[in-house]
């Protein structure tokens, strides 16, 4: 398969370095707001194309699918282009900034037939998965999942420890991650939601912690803790009850 990728931060290097463990896979050509940066990202890779802009990239002949790994704010353009083009998508969270924008997309994706997926990779990770065919083979079944993610944030950087041109947010960058997961694992959607969120960082403008509850209708519950105030281990944690 012949890929490109939109953006060259830090979870385009992400991808690209998933990349490199899959056989069959070919990066042809690289995009991105900032010329020198995205030729840097293409040689350090060795991504034989840099486009100077993103209608030229889809036009590269043979490119099959993009990675959007893009600024928030013009995904909803560059995701609808890509599916206008006849290309299969994965575009980076949040696919969009607005719920319309989301909405529209979706729709977009079902009139044109491409396979198109936002970057809630967590339903694929070895464990999982593990969990998820036993659940399937009817050996396991969800009471209740308790998920607990703890960061420590206090400026505005990404992965890489270089400044972003979008703020984090509990919610729609770390909480959606195991909503896609609890929905998958149950295979239903919530009858049930309740979210809080904590006290509001004055410089960065977001919550340092939130709670979030979702219920489905056979009755399994997600119990899930969010905190940017933790100082201890770095990342997600999960039990299966």
């Amino acid at each position: 398969m012949k890929v490109a990728i939109a953006g060259g931060g830090a979870f385009g290097t992400r991808h690209i370095e998933a990349i490199q463990n899959i056989a069959g896979i070919e990066v042809i050509s690289a995009a991105g707001g900032r010329p020198a940066g995205t030729q840097a990202f293409a040689t350090k890779w060795g991504i034989p194309h840099v486009a100077d802009s993103f209608e030229e990239m889809l036009a590269q002949p043979g490119l099959e699918a993009v990675i959007i790994a893009s600024p928030t704010q013009i995904h909803a353009e560059q995701a609808e282009q890509c599916m206008r083009a006849g290309k299969h998508l994965l575009i980076e969270i949040p696919i969009t900034d607005s719920a319309a924008d989301a909405e529209r997309l979706v729709a977009v994706q079902k009139e044109t037939g491409v396979t198109a997926m936002a970057g809630h990779v967590r339903r694929f990770n070895p464990s999982h998965q593990w969990v998820h065919h036993r659940i399937q083979q009817g050996e396991l079944k969800i009471q209740q999942m308790d998920a607990q993610t703890y960061f420590f944030r206090r400026t505005n950087m990404n992965a890489l420890g270089q400044p972003r041109s979008w703020t984090d947010h509990l919610l729609w960058h770390h909480a959606c991650h195991t909503v896609d997961l609890f929905m998958h694992q149950t295979g239903e959607r919530p009858i049930v939601e309740h979210a809080i969120q904590g006290p509001i960082h004055p410089e960065l403008g977001i919550a340092m912690d939130m709670s979030i509850q979702l219920k489905v209708p056979s009755g399994a519950i997600l119990t899930l803790s969010l905190y940017f105030n933790n100082e201890g281990p770095f990342g997600s944690f999960f039990r299966y009850i």
